[in-house]
């Protein structure tokens, strides 16, 4: 799936294009899932923080499959391995709409046998991205009290269950009333409705004055402020989307430490990637970590589809598309 220009969903359009033989270092693989992203989304309008290559630019970070072929130098896989990929490379000449692609080994990781290729095409991006700002970056510990905004997205879904598998308290924010009981289903210990809800007054009276030890923020903007009242003294502000455009006020005596986030942080050394797949991995057969998929489309040609319901913001969880 490729597009020649930015755009709205119909901008992507499925074509026929020479599959490479895999080089040296690179891994052939099936493609029997694709999990959306809001990265997705944004690289093909033409808002994400790089511009895609135009035209024929491909799309999307993440896939899972079966490795059919190999290149001469690459040991960690074999044909027949089941594998998904973790989004570590540049999306027009890598991008995995598709049934097949070729990606460099550093950018492939092994998946369970027994995890099913809808759960492994879910999981990475959102997973390793709760893993990575709420551990390694905000050093997250059993009891603390974290607040988790647009929560019933991918990324918020999963750090609901991060939390929790932590010991830790998840609150969870979203805009209207009628995802309350989902998010409250799927792990939070709370919901602030924010059309109605004060998020600073409820986050204090459910953590008994003290605020929240660590916010978790896809959405920047305005609400950067209120959030930060939010929080405890000495809190951790993890930014790690900015889906509100408008400008963000900051106090300057403000008692919160503020970091930017980067899924870099698991994915730029083989280490780092051996340990969030171990993380990742023993989740999944635990069942402590279980991804929420909110709909599966059949078929590449539905996938504008697809990225209509992910700008919807109607939807809760993963969005699927099967090629």
């Amino acid at each position: 799936m490729l597009f020649d220009e930015t755009g709205g969903p119909e901008v992507l359009t499925v074509r026929e294009v020479e599959l490479p033989a895999p080089g040296p270092d690179d891994v052939l693989i099936r493609v029997e899932a694709l999990g959306l992203n809001r990265a997705d989304a944004l690289f093909r309008s033409g808002t994400y923080y790089y511009q895609p290559t135009l035209p024929a630019s491909r799309n999307g970070y993440e896939a899972a499959g079966v490795v059919e072929a190999v290149g001469a130098d690459v040991t960690a896989f074999a044909p027949g391995d089941t594998v998904l990929t973790t989004g570590n490379f540049e999306l027009s000449a890598h991008g995995v709409y598709a049934d097949r692609v070729v990606l460099p080994q550093h950018a492939v990781a092994r998946r369970p046998a027994d995890v099913d290729a809808v759960t492994a095409a879910a999981v990475w991006l959102t997973y390793t991205t709760a893993y990575g700002a709420l551990h390694l970056r905000a050093g997250m510990r059993p009891g603390d009290h974290v607040l988790i905004t647009g929560a019933s997205s991918g990324v918020g879904t999963a750090a609901l269950q991060v939390a929790r598998r932590a010991g830790a308290t998840p609150i969870a924010t979203t805009r209207t009333e009628d995802k309350r009981r989902h998010l409250l289903d799927l792990g939070a210990e709370h919901v602030i409705v924010t059309d109605t809800e004060d998020v600073a007054k409820e986050t204090k009276r459910l953590t008994e004055g003290r605020g929240a030890d660590i916010v978790l923020d896809a959405i920047g903007g305005p609400a950067f402020q209120a959030l930060g009242e939010a929080a405890a003294d000495d809190a951790t502000y993890i930014l790690y989307g900015w889906l509100d455009a408008r400008p963000a006020t900051v106090p300057m005596t403000w008692p919160v430490t503020v970091h930017g986030y980067n899924n870099a942080l698991v994915t730029d050394t083989p280490d780092a990637r051996r340990r969030a797949a171990a993380y990742l991995n023993s989740g999944l057969r635990d069942g402590t970590l279980r991804p929420t998929i909110a709909q599966t489309f059949d078929g590449l040609a539905h996938m504008p589809d697809a990225h209509r319901l992910m700008e919807s913001n109607t939807h809760i969880g993963k969005i699927v598309v099967l090629p």
